[in-house]
């Protein structure tokens, strides 16, 4: 059996790449990594060393041109900041009737797609995802939620003659329980990259910065990306 693991170089694929590699050996593990006009590289940067680190096949694909219609804040050709606040005050902001603005249109349903055609024809029988329940909560990404995931594996399952399912292990936990979950793992976290930003550390002030450094302190652990 093989699997497919979507990498974006941050904490959530990398827990869910090291439970790939358990789950069936770093030989039949693939990462697949995706450009999509970010503002900054270093995430993609943090993939390829994780990938290295795992001794697993590592993709790249570029979607960039998919994207350059979008003013989302995490884009590069956007007018809009990437807001330094958490998500649950973006949320407020909005009443939880639009997602943040970080949020990339339908960015797992494109890339979940992509990553089905790739792994068929690489012979894999999985992919791999790291959505969560606190990216999915108030529709701050739509496209994380336990609905969408159920929606996309039934697509994918059916649309690749049932020789593909979509496993998102983290769909019904939140950032701390991942946190758990790898350094049970000994996932190489201090090799992956979360921040927005792209300076040269994490701000510490946008949504995933605050949200990484609530899940590591409610585990009474330090960031070794820090």
């Amino acid at each position: 059996m093989k699997a497919l693991v979507l990498s974006s170089g941050g904490l959530d694929s990398t827990t869910a790449l090291a439970l790939a590699v358990k789950e069936y050996g770093h030989k039949n593990v693939i990462s697949l990594s995706v450009s999509y006009g970010q503002k900054h590289t270093k995430e993609l940067k943090a993939a390829e060393e994780v990938a290295k680190y795992y001794d697993v096949e590592h993709m790249f694909v570029d979607l960039t041109a998919i994207f350059k219609y979008s003013n989302c804040s995490l884009l590069t050709g956007s007018t809009e900041e990437i807001p330094h606040e958490s998500y649950a005050e973006q949320i407020k902001k909005t009443n939880g009737q639009t997602p943040v603005s970080t949020y990339v249109p339908f960015r797992n349903g494109l890339f979940l797609s992509v990553a089905a055609s790739i792994a068929l024809s690489k012979d894999c029988q999985y992919i791999y995802y790291g959505a969560h329940a606190d990216d999915a909560a108030g529709s701050a990404y739509p496209d994380c939620s336990e609905v969408f995931n159920s929606a996309i594996n039934t697509a994918i399952y059916e649309g690749s003659g049932k020789q593909l399912t979509v496993k998102a292990p983290f769909v019904g936990k939140n950032k701390s329980d991942i946190v758990a979950i790898g350094h049970k793992l000994n996932a190489p976290y201090h090799l992956t990259w979360s921040c927005y930003e792209g300076g040269e550390k994490p701000c510490g002030k946008c949504g995933t910065c605050i949200d990484r450094a609530a899940a590591f302190k409610a585990n009474n652990l330090k960031d070794p990306a820090l």
